[in-house]
């Protein structure tokens, strides 16, 4: 997928962005695509079934041309069962972040706009909905 190229106020490069209209989705495992399964059972990694409508709702993402990266709370030694666990299961995507934070209450600070979605306990096309938000202050 081909970046636009952006610049600064001074004129300097800055990061690139997506296209219009394309979204870059991190999406959690454990929990939002399949079972809540602990790092310290690992051996549930490979038998848990992946939540059906999870795995029809990001397929039909991916194809339409958004950016799937899955970003988990599994370590690095739970890549290899993670990766072919997505595999068996015919989940499309562009790239696998492992260990992230653990705990929850997630506040993510980024120079590009970040919008959050809470996942409870059912995958479906998104919808615009007003909220508030905690933003700087000025």
């Amino acid at each position: 997928m081909k970046l636009n190229i952006l610049k600064d106020e001074k004129g300097l490069t800055a990061s690139p962005v997506l296209p219009e209209g394309v979204k870059n989705y991190l999406i959690d495992i454990d929990g939002t695509i399949t079972d809540d399964v602990p790092n310290e059972e690992p051996e549930r990694m490979v038998t848990c079934l992946p939540y059906p409508d999870a795995l029809e709702t990001l397929n039909k993402w991916y194809e339409e041309g958004h950016i799937i990266t899955f970003f988990t709370s599994r370590t690095e030694e739970h890549r290899v069962v993670t990766e072919e666990w997505l595999n068996r299961h015919n989940f499309k995507f562009h790239g696998l972040l492992m260990g992230k934070p653990r705990g929850g209450n997630y506040h993510w600070i980024d120079n590009h706009m970040v919008r959050a979605t809470r996942f409870k306990g059912n995958f479906s096309d998104l919808i615009l909905k007003k909220k508030t938000i905690e933003v700087f202050k000025r």
